[in-house]
């Protein structure tokens, strides 16, 4: 059963169809305002925080999913080459560093104008893609970082997907 068919989206805000999304799928999760929500979501290799918020004025549901990373500065150069490559990797959304927080953020806007109304299945997708693809890249950006890997050596354990189970 889709996720929409359990939640009614018309008429309803897109921060709260998040919380909705949040409940369903029992993220801790704080209503920042009316246009705002920040969360926890529990991956593989971290704790992602995502913060979703509604921009009235142009009509766009912002996500925003960051978890912290302290490269020394000397790798700040080979990391943004890394994010490069990955970025050309990700079909939605797209990643950065925000050195003064010390923060890897992976960004993505979905753009409603015309009174459009957004799916729980398109926001759950959002927030799962932005997840998945932190997930995917995680360990390349640990081997730049600190396992003094180049940004091409790095990005080949992100492409050499695994299939199947051991």
């Amino acid at each position: 059963m889709a996720l929409s068919e359990h939640i009614l989206e018309d008429e309803i805000h897109p921060i709260d169809i998040v919380e909705n999304l949040a409940e369903h799928h029992e993220w801790d999760f704080d209503r920042i305002g009316d246009d705002q929500i920040a969360m926890a979501v529990e991956g593989q290799w971290r704790t992602y925080s995502i913060t979703l918020a509604w921009s009235p004025y142009d009509e766009t549901l912002r996500m925003v999913c960051t978890f912290e990373m302290e490269p020394p500065e000397e790798r700040h150069g080979d990391l943004y080459e890394l994010l490069n490559a990955i970025n050309d990797q990700c079909w939605t959304g797209a990643f950065t560093f925000w050195a003064a927080q010390k923060l890897m953020v992976y960004r993505y806007g979905l753009v409603l104008s015309g009174g459009q109304i957004a799916s729980a299945d398109q926001i759950d997708t959002m927030i799962t893609a932005a997840v998945l693809n932190a997930e995917r890249f995680y360990p390349a950006m640990q081997l730049l970082v600190w396992g003094d890997r180049t940004p091409h050596e790095a990005l080949q354990i992100a492409i050499a997907e695994a299939y199947g189970r051991a």
